[in-house]
């Protein structure tokens, strides 16, 4: 059987690492506060135990991996006190991306929109939370992608990294679905209606009660 061939060393071999190390971390196959040995990641991912800790070095820019001194590096346990302050910066930039869909995405981006809506009622009343939870991620990051502000956007893309956990866990709560639901589709109508306003003030309302969620 022929074995998928893996970099090595090199630049190539620390992207391949870093990668795969991201998507644990966000799928949530590395809990926080877990371990994160340079030896066992270089077996794991076939690379050099120096392209490991460069991507550890990397995912620590990203503020998804710590490293403690004399004890090596872990998933970042992200604090709620974090998680609301860092709410506190999407509330704003969000807000803008909004505003700028409102204005600047197509018929057919606004039927996509429209159409994850609907997804999202349908998951909500089958009660699927995890694929509620889904779609929420994806209808954010439509809206962003069709801001067209580039800046925002890759300013979110890190911001949010460091929330996958907290996600999760307000998926999963009891009758907090219903209640994003109205708000994300507060949000859909508001863009739709070519409403920059609307859309911000629409958004800021949905971060906010996300945020008296995490506080809870």
């Amino acid at each position: 059987m022929q074995t998928e061939a893996r970099p090595g060393t090199g630049e190539q071999a620390k992207q391949h690492a870093l990668v795969q190390l991201r998507q644990a971390i966000l799928r949530g196959e590395m809990a926080p506060a877990q371990r994160l040995v340079e030896n066992e990641l270089a077996e794991q991912f076939g690379v050099t135990r120096a392209s490991a800790r460069a991507a550890l070095i990397e995912l620590e820019s990203e503020g998804l991996v710590e490293r403690i001194r004399n004890r090596g590096s872990r998933v970042r346990v992200v604090t709620v006190e974090e998680a609301v302050a860092i709410t506190e910066c999407r509330m704003a930039l969000e807000g803008l991306c909004a505003a700028k869909a409102a204005v600047l995405a197509t018929d057919d981006q606004l039927a996509e929109l429209a159409g994850l809506g609907a997804a999202m009622v349908k998951a909500v009343g089958d009660g699927e939370p995890i694929t509620y939870s889904e779609l929420n991620h994806e209808v954010h990051a439509r809206i962003r992608e069709f801001s067209g502000q580039r800046t925002a956007v890759e300013l979110l893309e890190r911001l949010n990294a460091q929330l996958v956990r907290h996600r999760f866990q307000l998926a999963l709560r009891p009758g907090r679905a219903q209640q994003s639901l109205s708000e994300h589709l507060a949000m859909i109508e508001a863009i739709a209606a070519r409403d920059p306003q609307a859309a911000e003030a629409a958004v800021r309302a949905h971060l906010g009660s996300v945020i008296e969620a995490l506080r809870d």
